[in-house]
């Protein structure tokens, strides 16, 4: 573990046994935040400098967002935590090649925009802005916590046509305990944790749990699914898509991978080939 993680599960948890609740709220206030920022990396640039540039205003944040092409037939692009919309870069050329044009933004918190923290609402906010901006998208391409935000924007208002989901959150309920067992906190910080997130991050929200699960009401996604998920993913296991997979039947291409975990998974040229040959297929029904 990173010697500065290591400190802070020392400090909590020694916390916990004194003050549990501020060692509570300490969590609290690290789950909401990416504490570090992803840099495009080396060879994004390009791509990265040949997007369309522009800024859109979501709950007082600034979020940056970029567009490839004319944002006719726009595919909506949405990373994952620490992390940022230049990992896409390889999804762009190919997008274009089909007549599409990618659209994608860094969430709040993340790459270029601004902020300190993000929530899938605010994924699900800025989804149904573009969707004002550009219309219905052709598809849905996300990753990682994107994933979840990709199925609550299209259960609560925004269209498209196919998703691709890659190593993707499918219980929004796991994602405390995974917070906390990274950090190796104990369950009485879990507890807390867990509290503040259902009465504070989400005040007003009935049952967030089952609001922000994309198992959650099936029915109301409608369309082709491909998901991608590696077997030996050890930051959102392989569970979370056999989940998705029970829930959405045929409808649901389950892709399993091996040897990628939950990054590489993004960029991997076979994955790729795969989420090109599933949208185009989408096409092809479209032309029909």
């Amino acid at each position: 573990m990173d010697p500065a993680l290591a400190l802070v599960r020392t400090a909590l948890n020694t916390t916990s046994h004194l003050a549990p609740r501020l060692a509570g709220r300490a969590a609290y206030e690290l789950f909401q935040r990416p504490l570090r920022r992803s840099a495009v990396r080396p060879a994004e640039r390009e791509t990265h400098r040949q997007a369309a540039v522009e800024r859109i205003t979501v709950n007082g944040k600034e979020v940056v967002v970029y567009r490839w092409g004319d944002g006719a037939r726009p595919v909506l692009l949405m990373h994952g935590w620490r992390s940022r919309a230049s990992r896409f870069a390889p999804y762009v050329p190919r997008l274009r090649a089909l007549g599409l044009s990618p659209v994608a933004f860094d969430a709040p918190g993340h790459g270029d925009s601004g902020g300190r923290a993000t929530t899938v609402l605010e994924y699900r906010a800025v989804a149904g802005q573009l969707q004002d901006d550009y219309g219905g998208f052709e598809a849905i391409v996300a990753h990682s916590l994107g994933v979840a935000g990709a199925f609550l924007a299209l259960r609560e208002g925004v269209r498209a046509g196919r998703l691709v989901a890659l190593a993707g959150v499918s219980e929004f309920a796991y994602l405390p305990g995974a917070f906390c067992a990274g950090l190796g906190l104990g369950p009485v910080i879990e507890r807390d944790l867990r509290h503040r997130i259902e009465h504070e991050l989400f005040a007003g929200t009935e049952d967030p749990w089952r609001r922000f699960d994309a198992a959650h009401r099936p029915e109301e996604v409608p369309l082709p699914i491909l998901v991608a998920h590696d077997e030996g993913d050890d930051v959102v296991g392989i569970s979370h898509a056999r989940r998705l997979k029970a829930a959405y039947g045929d409808r649901l291409e389950l892709l399993v991978t091996r040897g990628l975990g939950h990054r590489r998974i993004v960029a991997e040229p076979t994955v790729i080939d795969n989420a090109i040959g599933f949208l185009s297929a989408g096409q092809e029904v479209s032309a029909a």
